[in-house]
């Protein structure tokens, strides 16, 4: 299996991407390719004695920057390496492309140059949240489209029901649409038609779930309109984060807490990595017609790392396929 990776995309970019998919390669055997500019890529392994000579490199000499308009993938940087990168996966040259680079370009690039999957209407960005049940859920959408309509909102049901059947292993994933009760009649009218269509659809519909049941694992995929995920997504990074910080401040407050830090060391690691998003790696932009992956833009090595097993785990259970046996 061989996944193009962006090399310059994200914060940390590219020593943590190339350190990361060199990790990847070691331990899941898949081959890399890295889209960039291959001076910077080959100078950065060089200093950091990172053996990349038998990677493949397909050179690109622009970078989209975070703050860029999303269609700048297409029109101003067609040589930037999410552009370069789509191209070569939509002609081939590879089983699936990841990136931490903008977000919004990536929905666009996946969207426009690797086409949709065959009936789906607008593809959704669906990233994989971890609860403090040990677990995680699937958000879509969170992000790629602020606006929609209620069938789409059930084809974001059904497609993320099939990844996390397919991927994360869950045999029958609950799917709760996102609302401000769990009442049928409450939200609005896209909430109401939705519900509508759910309840018909062949999943196992739980109804409507509110943001405070999320932690919890209530549901393994939650499903909602671009604007609503988004907020959702960017608080539950946000209290993750604050929550961490206040712990961290209290347990290093004085000797007193240090103490207690050491006593409940082994259980503050697990909650830590319960919700930390360096587990899993990456989110698919799901209803493009390749896989396509994003990865935080503060990705670390470990996060690429992750993203890759996890690209190469839906490129095996050929998730694609199945969205479009479940569109049928």
């Amino acid at each position: 299996m061989r996944i193009i990776v962006d090399a310059m995309g994200g914060d940390n970019a590219p020593l943590e991407i190339i350190k990361g998919s060199v990790d990847a390669h070691n331990e899941y055997g898949v081959d890399i390719t890295f889209v960039g500019q291959e001076d910077v890529i080959k100078s950065v392994a060089a200093e950091n004695n990172l053996d990349i000579s038998s990677y493949e490199i397909i050179n690109a000499s622009e970078v989209i920057a975070t703050d860029e308009d999303p269609s700048s993938v297409l029109k101003k940087k067609p040589d930037s390496s999410i552009s370069v990168g789509l191209k070569r996966l939509s002609e081939g040259e590879g089983d699936a492309f990841i990136s931490a680079g903008n977000s919004g370009a990536l929905c666009v690039g996946g969207t426009l140059i690797t086409k949709r999957i065959k009936g789906v209407k607008r593809p959704g960005f669906a990233p994989i949240m971890p609860h403090f049940g040990g677990g995680c859920f699937m958000l879509i959408d969170a992000g790629a489209n602020l606006e929609a309509r209620p069938e789409m909102l059930l084809q974001y049901a059904l497609m993320g029901n099939a990844y996390m059947k397919n991927v994360m292993k869950i045999e029958n994933p609950r799917v709760g649409l996102a609302n401000v009760g769990t009442e049928a009649h409450k939200g609005l009218e896209l909430q109401h038609n939705a519900y509508e269509l759910l309840k018909q659809a062949d999943i196992n519909f739980i109804g409507n779930v509110e943001g405070r049941d999320l932690p919890y694992g209530k549901c393994d995929v939650v499903v909602c309109d671009g604007f609503i995920g988004n907020v959702i997504l960017k608080t539950y990074e946000g209290t993750a984060k604050a929550v961490m910080g206040k712990l961290k401040d209290l347990f290093y407050k004085n000797t007193k807490s240090k103490i207690a830090a050491a006593l409940v060391m082994s259980d503050l690691k697990n909650m830590i990595k319960e919700f930390d998003y360096h587990e899993y790696g990456g989110a698919p932009i799901m209803g493009t017609a390749k896989p396509v992956f994003k990865a935080h833009g503060s990705a670390k090595a470990k996060t690429i790392k992750n993203a890759i097993r996890l690209t190469k785990e839906y490129v095996e259970a050929d998730v694609i396929n199945e969205i479009s046996e479940a569109l049928k």
